[in-house]
């Protein structure tokens, strides 16, 4: 069934008012339980995970596109702007032009033996972003975030992810304590610790913690890491960031298994 398209003129209308409110606060989607994402991949992933969005939004521009008008079409409701209106709900510089708004997923339960990672207030949201991108890529079903880590379905985030957050059981708000829960063993990497990536019998499923930017991992919570390892930086040390890391750690885990 095909959804009539509506069109909207009014820079106060309500929708537009509520995308503006999502976009200004990373956290706002923890209030309204709701998500605005924006752009042709992350709408695809959408649809292609099974999500259906609440509500469609096109710009003028991107109605004129056959592909996107059918994109749209994924949602129950489709409402057109100008582009100009449709700028005042994006962040981008150059706007997408197709926006979904969707209810926000219902956080899972913890998975005690699922291949994890556990970020401990990582609060850059593009390397948060790019982290749910390796998880998602290399198999680590599970995103256990810690109080302090930058909100997983902000906007930021979910523009860094690319749609890896639709194929992923992600689960904020955590104290360390809960990660007694995990039965798989906790690994950490760490510039100066003794034994290296390479050299280790990596164990799997695992769940991965990684750190904040500058702090790194709490010290309590890296004492209860089976393992501590040093990615080796000929070039320099301590010059990959944390997603960097990640991805390196991630990628060594699933080679081993």
């Amino acid at each position: 069934m095909t959804s009539a398209v509506v069109h909207i003129s009014a820079r106060d209308n309500p929708l537009l008012v509520r995308l503006r409110r999502l976009q200004r606060s990373g956290t706002a989607y923890r209030k309204t339980s709701e998500l605005w994402i924006e752009g042709e991949h992350l709408g695809s992933a959408l649809r292609a995970r099974g999500h259906r969005p609440l509500q469609a939004l096109l710009s003028e521009s991107a109605h004129a596109q056959p592909a996107l008008r059918d994109l749209a079409q994924a949602a129950p409701r489709v409402s057109c702007v100008s582009d100009a209106l449709f700028a005042t709900v994006s962040e981008l510089p150059s706007p997408a032009g197709i926006g979904f708004l969707l209810e926000l997923p219902a956080a899972p339960a913890l998975q005690s033996d699922a291949a994890s990672i556990v970020l401990d207030r990582v609060q850059d949201a593009g390397n948060v972003g790019s982290m749910l991108r390796s998880a998602s890529a290399l198999g680590f079903k599970q995103v256990l975030a810690l109080e302090g880590t930058a909100g997983l379905w902000s906007p930021k985030v979910l523009r860094a992810g690319m749609g890896a957050h639709f194929a992923l059981d992600l689960i904020e708000g955590l104290s360390a304590d809960d990660l007694q829960a995990l039965r798989v063993p906790l690994l950490a990497a760490n510039a100066h610790a003794t034994q290296t990536l390479h050299a280790a019998t990596l164990p799997f499923p695992c769940a991965w913690v990684f750190g904040h930017e500058g702090q790194g991992i709490d010290a309590a919570l890296a004492a209860r890491c089976r393992m501590t390892l040093r990615i080796p930086q000929p070039g320099g040390e301590e010059s990959l960031n944390v997603a960097a890391a990640a991805a390196i750690c991630l990628y060594a885990s699933r080679v081993a298994a």
